[in-house]
């Protein structure tokens, strides 16, 4: 097997880093709903005097506009935000839309391509956005695990593709959790395997600087996901520590210190992901899931825990098991808590008791939570009903349902059967704001109400008393060799408050380079490497991590690596077990045999700023059973594989979505060495081209290219990297990555 290489260079992007700011204070006007559960992520409004009934064109009916998909609007001021999908196959992309809110009209659009993504088309932007109150700026994650800050006037910020930074986990379910920001935090949420201490998969809980994207933490709270999932986060005050409260995909509950990131408590409840939020009421919180207890054979569960423990809870103050609360987060309203069932039936529950109160049949089918206001709950279904209910004491009564046309350009794949409701209702100066399958919806006052004051008004307590934890931020970092970073030094007190910028002591770990007084200079030398920044005050520790990928022109053929080593920063190879091994003499990079849900994955191996590049790489495949390994490299979010059963070699940018993916018979042989090379071009009217070819190792390059794919939305850059899927193994080698010429 010959060992080749090519010649080109880049230069990554600078890295800006600027001084963290303190803390922002926690202020929502009445009537603005920035969240996806409104502006206390409880479900709740203040709000009064909403309407008791509607009729589409008719009563209290204000607008409806043809932009559908599966998730929340969200209200600030006179504008409506909303995240759908826009296009149809080859064209199909996730959207934010800003609508003015008393006409319908559009005021903006910005679009974003799903790449490297297992998402279908007909689940994607299942997130919804979130506002900041402080700034106006709106915050995103897309389908694609794909963070993007836009300003007031759409415009991108920033954006963290952690699709390819962290190897998110997606999904054909497509349940993606949707961000919160708090203070100067947005945070957002996937199950990602990252490199490093880091590289087991898990959901994890990423901390971003609103303004910049710089990463500030990551938490990692709980055990390895059995899914993803969509549920959404909260915050509150709890014996005096202000926790968020997330349901993740391993089956439990958590709460961490929302600045710092730091595990308080968790509890598991069940053997699979929890798509429902939590209430909250004083110290108790609520929790609920769809699927299997970790006790018993029952499915579903409803139960109060007392948040005000600290480490793994074991015991709950009440649970009601075998009604089963997939999808549906719930609300509490005093005394009573309210819920939701799989099956559209909505169960009022004593809070002290966990008595099952009354209950009220809505349908067949539930994936929208109730959202409480006016003493009223406002909800719709997948049945394609939406309800206004009065909750009372002994019983719900219905006060209004209306049912919704039937779906003619579904987001979600459901034509000729009403609209399915999907996502909550929002509620904001005197009006109610929900999405369909198919529109956008508003009902209500005819011209918008004016409350006065705060929904949320939280000022910051200062910190107080002794550093009781230490972060370092950025506390992620991708740079280049000679890179010069400032990074700082925060110390938090006891209750995970902001106490100070430190003056640290600072050291590297597994990194060439250095470091003084926070200033890390990377040295100038053309290898790839990963490690640690240590910043040091008294007995506090805190850390960054930092991982520097080779630049353009790349070579790789392993052999300066023990059998059993992964190369420093890769993300995503311990999952797989994808590492270095010996192969007739020769070292290779093995993914191991693996027949679980692993043997299935995407590694990615540099920056996600690299452009206008050609990665080649060798490819081997054993056969078993009649069955062949996927084998494929990335570059610039195209993949260009062989797959072995089917004896295809195929260019796809965003898998599932099968109508932009090219594809070509090749025949290839087991045990066989062969040589892909793909090469993709910024065309100069904004296309997109990609091109592949494949042959025998031992054989001469074929002079044309065998397949070519010119995409109009193309991916303008990308991380390069490999997509393997191998129940039986395979075996890659002699990387070679280079600069178009």
């Amino acid at each position: 097997m010959r060992k080749t290489c090519y010649l080109a260079a880049t230069v990554l992007l600078a890295l800006s880093v600027t001084l963290p700011a303190q803390q922002a204070s926690q202020r929502v006007r009445l009537g603005d709903w920035p969240e996806l559960r409104g502006p206390n992520r409880d479900g709740i409004s203040r709000e009064t005097g909403l309407i008791d009934s509607w009729k589409l064109n008719g009563e209290n009916f204000l607008w409806r506009v043809p932009y559908g998909g599966r998730s929340t609007p969200v209200v600030m001021g006179d504008r409506l935000y909303v995240q759908n999908p826009v296009g149809r196959g080859p064209a199909l992309q996730e959207r934010v839309m800003a609508l003015d809110a008393s006409t319908g009209k559009v005021i903006w659009e910005y679009k974003v391509n799903i790449y490297q993504s297992d998402v279908p088309a007909h689940r994607i932007a299942w997130a919804s956005p979130t506002v900041d109150p402080e700034t106006g700026n709106i915050y995103i994650l897309t389908g694609g695990a794909e963070a993007i800050a836009l300003s007031r006037d759409g415009k991108r910020l920033w954006s963290r593709s952690f699709g390819e930074e962290y190897a998110a986990f997606t999904t054909h379910g497509g349940r993606t959790m949707s961000p919160i920001v708090d203070g100067d935090l947005v945070i957002v949420s996937a199950a990602v395997s990252n490199w490093g201490s880091a590289a087991a998969r898990a959901h994890r809980l990423i901390g971003l600087d609103k303004r910049t994207g710089d990463v500030r933490y990551v938490s990692n709270p709980g055990g390895r996901p059995y899914d993803t999932a969509y549920a959404p986060p909260t915050i509150a005050n709890v014996n005096g520590l202000r926790l968020l409260i997330a349901p993740l995909g391993d089956g439990g509950v958590h709460a961490i210190k929302v600045q710092t990131g730091e595990k308080v408590w968790s509890y598991i409840a069940t053997k699979r992901a929890i798509n429902t939020g939590v209430a909250v009421s004083g110290s108790t919180v609520f929790l609920s899931h769809g699927d299997e207890n970790t006790e018993g054979v029952e499915l579903g569960l409803v139960a109060a825990i007392d948040g005000s423990q600290t480490g793994e809870i074991k015991t709950t103050k009440w649970a009601d098991r075998g009604t089963e609360f997939g999808y549906s987060s719930p609300i509490v309203d005093g005394k009573r808590l309210y819920q939701i069932d799989n099956g559209s039936m909505l169960i009022a529950y004593d809070t002290e008791t966990g008595k099952s109160l009354w209950t009220l049949p809505l349908g067949s089918a539930q994936k929208a939570s109730p959202v409480l206001a006016d003493g009223k709950i406002f909800v719709g279904n997948d049945g394609g009903s939406f309800f206004i209910i009065k909750p009372g004491a002994d019983k719900g009564e219905i006060l209004s349902r209306v049912e919704l046309p039937d779906s003619t350009n579904s987001c979600c794949g459901s034509e000729g059967t009403p609209e399915q409701v999907l996502g909550n209702a929002a509620i904001s100066r005197g009006r109610i704001f929900f999405m369909s399958s198919d529109a956008i919806y508003a009902i209500g006052s005819k011209q918008p109400t004016a409350p006065t004051g705060f929904a949320t008004e939280e000022p910051v307590v200062a910190g107080s008393g002794n550093p009781a934890y230490l972060q370092v931020s950025p506390t992620e970092l991708s740079l280049e060799p000679g890179q010069t970073v400032k990074l700082h030094a925060r110390s938090f007190d006891a209750a995970g408050r902001f106490l100070r910028e430190e003056k640290a002591t600072w050291t590297l770990e597994g990194l060439e380079g250095i470091v003084a007084d926070g200033s890390v200079t990377i040295a100038n030398k053309p290898i790839q490497q990963a490690g640690v920044i240590k910043a040091t005050v008294g007995g506090l520790t805190g850390e960054a991590r930092a991982r520097v990928a080779h630049p353009l022109p790349w070579t790789e053929n392993f052999d300066s690596y023990a059998d059993g080593a992964i190369p420093p920063g890769w993300a995503n190879t311990v999952p797989g077990r994808l590492v270095v091994a010996t192969l007739d003499g020769q070292k290779v990079l093995q993914k191991e045999p693996l027949n679980t849900i692993f043997q299935r994955g995407r590694t990615f191996i540099g920056p996600t700023n690299w452009s206008d590049y050609t990665f080649q790489a060798d490819v081997r495949a054993p056969q078993r059973r009649r069955q062949m390994a996927d084998v494929g490299i990335t570059a610039q979010r195209y993949s260009l594989v062989l797959y072995g059963t089917t004896q295809q070699l195929k260019i796809e940018p965003w898998e599932p979505e099968t109508q932009r993916t090219v594809t070509v018979p090749f025949a290839w042989k087991p045990d066989t060495w062969y040589r892909l090379k793909l090469r993709v071009e910024n065309l100069p009217n904004g296309q997109i081209r990609a091109r592949g070819k494949a042959w025998a190792a031992t054989d001469s390059e074929p002079a044309e290219w065998m397949i070519d794919k010119t995409d109009p939305i193309g991916n303008r850059e990308g991380a390069p990297g490999l997509f393997i899927n191998a129940p039986f193994g395979a075996y890659l080698d002699n990387f070679s990555l280079s600069k178009n010429q």
